[in-house]
């Protein structure tokens, strides 16, 4: 199965698992959240602002290394890592803002400009091409950036996945805890943010230097036209 292959797969798992959650686990999960994990919402938001944390981080590093760059200093492995995955935070951020102006779906509570939401409300649809922060929660944008960076790790430097792994489950957790988005929310944002890490990838090797001597993440046609 060829990477094309593998993505459509992805895709139509990703719309069965959204399906599936928005009629079934989404607002059983929220009401949950809501009645039971209130008071803990603290560390929850905590948990799920880590891309705020790690963004920044890896956008700095990134002007630095590109500083470096100017002064002809060729970029390490890991250097050309961190450089792809703020690309690919930077890119993520266009497919998440067109698809949330898209689906135009509400939030869980009532967090901005007095939004109708499930708690208060009772609404849990999608209003597509609506627009505004009160229809903006589908996907979610953490875990599209949070995915969008530790998937560009992931290929690229796979010795360290447990700790990526942490970081997307933080995000995932947090968000949800804090009520934040509903499940289907993070699975698509998900979805999207790990799309746009690994085409980022899959980019930067189909040009005429790609990383290492022969990556494991390369695609299998240009892994066999190098030998």
């Amino acid at each position: 199965m060829n990477d094309l292959a593998k993505w459509t797969v992805g895709l139509f798992i990703c719309g069965i698992g959204v399906t599936v959650a928005y009629i079934w686990i989404d607002r059983p999960i929220a009401y949950f959240v809501h009645d039971e994990l209130r008071g803990y919402r603290t560390i929850f938001d905590l948990a799920g602002r880590l891309p705020k944390l790690i963004g920044p981080l890896i956008i700095a590093c990134t002007l630095i290394l590109g500083v470096r760059a100017l002064m002809k200093r060729p970029l390490t492995e890991f250097q050309t890592s961190i450089v792809l995955s703020a690309l690919s935070l930077a890119i993520s951020d266009l497919p998440e803002n067109w698809l949330k102006f898209a689906f135009g779906r509400t939030w869980p509570e009532t967090w901005v400009q007095d939004n109708a939401s499930l708690i208060r409300d009772g609404v849990h649809h999608f209003n597509p091409f609506h627009g505004g922060p009160g229809f903006a929660a589908f996907p979610s944008g953490h875990m599209v950036a949070i995915c969008a960076m530790m998937s560009v790790f992931w290929l690229c430097l796979p010795h360290f996945r447990p700790i990526y792994a942490i970081c997307i489950g933080a995000v995932f957790i947090g968000q949800l805890g804090a009520n934040y988005h509903f499940v289907s929310d993070l699975i698509a944002g998900g979805f999207l943010g790990t799309s746009v890490g690994w085409m980022i990838i899959a980019l930067w090797n189909a040009g005429t230097r790609p990383t290492g001597p022969t990556p494991r993440y390369l695609p299998n046609s240009i892994r066999d036209n190098r030998g």
